[in-house]
This record gives structure tokens, sequence and C-alpha cells, in this order.
């Protein structure tokens, strides 16, 4: 059984919550690369496709919050899919995703990598990362932007129509000796006129990686892999309590980083620090 959950957080990278989550088997393929050897993919509807559930996902999570042009709905490149940019149209929301297919553009006789070329570069950002051995190091990133008019796959085009869409390229200046080099290709339908808006995008990208740390806490703290229930509904349900716990640990987390003098009222409830509090001096069986 495999989930595919979406996490919902601020530009503070404060994690607010799970906001869909959806479980699902496989009976037959693994995954796309097994789909390519009997079919096209390209010619299965989306709906017939594991990756739908990032357009249910979606749908949902802009439905929960009820404001859609305030969510920007965050990928990596398994989520570089033609019909969520549309599904996001249709439904008035936003989407920043890290692209993996070089799309037609423009009137069809070229691509996106064939524009971006053309584009200049805007600016500089320096960032931090770290090299094979885990030191700190700094790098200058070269940023390009553009606003393109993206095309549906060929196969699709009777479909779906073209969209205007930006494009942000960030690749570091020189190719490091002991890391792999940093080339970010982003596609968002949020405008991108300046440094500073590119600069920006890339920061929310960057907290796409908040997701991975949920999903450790869910299989390292909670251990959710290691559940042996007989029903795969029991076991939906069981990991689906999983999820709330984690987010909580994560949302605790991350308030004592950013206000560790914080008092405990803050996240927890008067019942939760008495239980606490209780356990700490060995009188945990009082509270039961």
């Amino acid at each position: 059984m495999l989930m595919h959950s979406s996490l919902a957080g601020t530009t503070q990278s404060v994690p607010l919550g799970v906001a869909a989550v959806k479980f699902w088997t496989r009976s037959k393929f693994k995954g796309c690369n097994a789909l390519k050897k009997t079919i096209n993919p390209t010619r299965v509807p989306i709906e017939e496709k594991e990756s739908y559930r990032w357009l249910q996902n979606l749908r949902e999570s802009t439905e929960l919050f009820g404001d859609p042009q305030r969510c920007v709905h965050i990928g990596d490149r398994e989520s570089d899919i033609y019909e969520l940019f549309c599904t996001a149209q249709d439904v008035g929301t936003h989407f920043l995703v890290r692209t993996c297919v070089d799309r037609l553009a423009g009137n069809g006789e070229h691509t996106i990598a064939d524009e971006m070329d053309e584009a200049c570069i805007k600016g500089l950002h320096r960032v931090q990362t770290t090299d094979n051995r885990g030191r700190v190091a700094e790098a200058v990133l070269e940023i390009r932007y553009r606003r393109i008019s993206v095309l549906p796959p060929i196969g699709k085009q009777s479909r779906y129509p073209a969209l205007r869409l930006t494009m942000i390229h960030a690749q570091e200046r020189t190719e490091p000796i002991d890391r792999q080099r940093i080339e970010w290709k982003l596609i968002t339908d949020l405008p991108v006129t300046s440094r500073q808006d590119a600069i920006e995008k890339l920061d929310w990208y960057a907290m796409r990686w908040k997701i991975e740390t949920f999903h450790k806490i869910l299989k390292s703290g909670c251990k959710a892999e290691e559940s042996r229930l007989r029903t795969a509904d029991r076991l939906a349900n069981l990991v689906a309590i999983f999820c709330i716990l984690s987010w909580r640990i994560f949302w605790i987390t991350m308030i004592n980083r950013a206000m560790p003098d914080a008092p405990p009222e803050l996240v927890l409830t008067q019942a939760e620090i008495k239980l606490n509090r209780a356990g700490n001096v060995g009188d945990f069986g009082s509270w039961l």
C-alpha cells in the first residue's frame, strides 16, 4: 500500500497540518517505467494513472482552505504534469513545480529550453550548501526567468489549452569539485518580474523539503512501515492517525526552534501538560 500526502505550511516554514492524503495499491504495474514497456503513457487519460493523485490532492487541499488565491501548490519533478497546471487554473489556485519535461512553447516549432537559452542572466543569488563531506560552502547561482506560452503534449492539444507560464532557471556559475552542481528549473503560473521575485520562488521551492521531514517522522518516529495489521483499511486508519501525530511533532519542533522560551500552553492543552509532567516524575499511572 502506498500513500501520497500534501503538507500545508506558511511561507515562514511553519507546518499547519496535512491537507490531503491518498492511499492506493498496485495490482499490476510498478510505476511509470513499467507502464512504458506496455503502452505510451501520453496516450493514457490522466484519470487512469497513478499521477492523478496529484490533481486530487490539489483540488481537495484547495477546497479545504477555501481561499484558492492564497494557495501555492509546490511539487517536485514527479508533479510536472500538464493536467495539474490546467487543474490549478480551473480551481483558481497557483502552483510552483520543479520541471523535468522540455515542453513545446510559442508556436510549437521550438521548446521551453530554446527560449530559456535566449534569456539573459537577470541576477545572482548566493546560497549555503554542503559538500560530500558535510562541510558548509557558498554557491553562487545565475538566475534567468521568462514568461512563456507553453503548449500541451501533441496528443492532448485537442483537450487542453496553451498556458502562459513563468520559467525560472537557477544554475550554479561554476562546476564544483566535491558535490553535484546546483540546477533548478521551476515552472509556475505566478508572475516573476524581478530578481527578488525569482529568489522568493526559489525559497518557496526549498521549503518543499519539509514534506520529506514529515515522512521521516512518520517512518522513523512513528514506525508506520513496521505496522502489521491484517487489512489495508485498518492500516490506512492507523497511518492516518500517525499523520496527525507526525505533523504535531513536526509543528512543536519548529515552534521550539523559533521560540525556545515559549510557554507550553502555546502548543499543549492543560491535560497534555499534566500528563507530561506526571510522566517526568514517574507518576504516569495516576493519570491513566
